[in-house]
């Protein structure tokens, strides 16, 4: 018989300082398109991942949406790009509360109320590859076409500051991939000053930025891979090639200061240090190919996501060490993480209280408590970590993140720092 996990208790923060913690990470499964018989097999859906009680639910599914391909956090709502459209969500109730026409959107970025949006599908030229949007009414502010914008398609946004970093990529027409990052004033709505990558950096996947830098995942002519190093101000622009075989289609995320990613179709997670732009090795504890990667800001878990495209999808959950914490089944296809992060004590008015006390909550190395008898930590799944018959535990040990504290078959959680 499956064991339950049942939370029977709060976080308390006698010091009263806010805490963030993750409220739910939100999956974008991209369902199953047929493109030789032009129908969907498994539409596009949107679900939500409870920490707490470990649960995942289906929230909306995309109809009529051939596949699905960025999502965003803003506020107390989400943005989703659509095959053809953007969506606008409702946070909490997961409701839709708006929709636009965008055909061919692929990611997007948001600064103050400027939703940007950028464009691209296979055998299809658009007049613009970059669209502004009122993120309040979805109402078209700017339409950057060809003349004034991006010539080709593009993906990736980083926005910093008043600013927007376009990854071009042209990567639906191959062969003639390009490898740019243009920027666009979000102010003026102007875009120009674009930094070309050189032959090794063409068909930029994915774009982060660390520090006073910008870094690329490069799937070249998918024939090999390389990292990109730019400077925000385009003082400095070097490439790295990193493999002989693309990254696939989002298989890489910042963790940390490093860069993680995988190669298409090996088992092999690899990490990469983005100061002295070398490879530092493979990632023990990882065996699978993944789809895509997206560290947990709060407590810095990786949650990884598997799949065969067209029967299952899983999403798997690593600690730090990269010991493996969960694994849930989603839809097919989840190819964007995101984490709802929020501000005090972590599901404070969702969880019932018990008479345990615990403090300082968070802490950083030991534990106090309220109550006699042997007090056990816990993991979220339920694994015994601390056995302590003291009031004062020591849980210096312990990664950061959230756990329970059990004791007289009552449970309390906390955060460790």
């Amino acid at each position: 018989m499956k064991k339950v996990l049942l939370t029977v208790g709060l976080f308390l923060s006698i010091s009263a300082q806010a805490q963030n913690y993750l409220h739910q990470a939100i999956i974008l499964n991209e369902g199953y398109f047929d493109y030789q018989t032009n129908e969907i097999i498994e539409p596009a859906t949107i679900g939500k991942y409870d920490p707490v009680s470990q649960a995942y639910s289906v929230v909306d599914t995309l109809e009529g949406m051939r596949f699905s391909s960025d999502l965003i956090i803003d506020g107390n709502f989400y943005y989703v790009a659509a095959d053809s459209k953007i969506f606008k969500m409702d946070l909490n109730s997961h409701q839709e509360i708006l929709s636009v026409s965008c055909p061919g959107v692929r990611n997007l970025g948001i600064y103050q109320n400027k939703l940007v949006a950028t464009r691209g599908e296979y055998m299809a030229n658009y007049n613009a590859y970059l669209h502004v949007y009122n993120a309040q009414t979805l109402e078209l502010i700017a339409e950057i076409d060809t003349m004034q914008g991006p010539k080709w398609p593009a993906q990736n946004i980083v926005i910093d500051g008043n600013f927007a970093y376009i990854a071009v990529n042209n990567g639906f027409d191959w062969g003639n991939e390009k490898g740019i990052i243009g920027k666009l004033d979000l102010n003026a709505l102007t875009y120009g000053n674009e930094i070309d990558l050189g032959p090794d950096g063409k068909n930029p996947d994915n774009l982060v930025k660390l520090g006073t830098f910008l870094y690329s995942v490069n799937n070249k002519d998918w024939s090999g891979a390389s990292i990109s190093k730019v400077a925000l101000d385009g003082s400095s622009n070097s490439t790295i090639n990193i493999a002989a075989a693309s990254t696939g289609c989002g298989t890489s995320a910042l963790r940390d200061d490093k860069l993680v990613y995988q190669v298409s179709m090996e088992t092999t997670l690899n990490e990469f240090d983005l100061n002295m732009m070398n490879n530092v090795g493979p990632v023990i504890g990882h065996s699978l190919n993944y789809y895509e990667l997206a560290q947990e800001p709060v407590s810095g878990n990786l949650f990884t996501s598997e799949t065969d495209f067209f029967s299952f999808g899983k999403v798997h959950v690593f600690d730090a060490n990269n010991n493996e914490l969960s694994n849930f089944n989603v839809g097919i296809s989840p190819g964007t993480i995101v984490f709802d992060v929020r501000p005090g004590s972590a599901n404070l008015n969702e969880l019932p209280s018990s008479n345990i006390t615990v403090f300082p909550n968070p802490t950083t190395d030991f534990l106090n408590v309220n109550i006699e008898g042997t007090k056990q930590v816990l993991d979220l799944n339920g694994k015994v970590l601390i056995s302590s018959d003291v009031n004062n535990i020591d849980v210096s040990s312990l990664n950061s993140g959230i756990y329970f504290l059990e004791v007289e078959g009552k449970k309390v959680s906390f955060i460790k720092r």
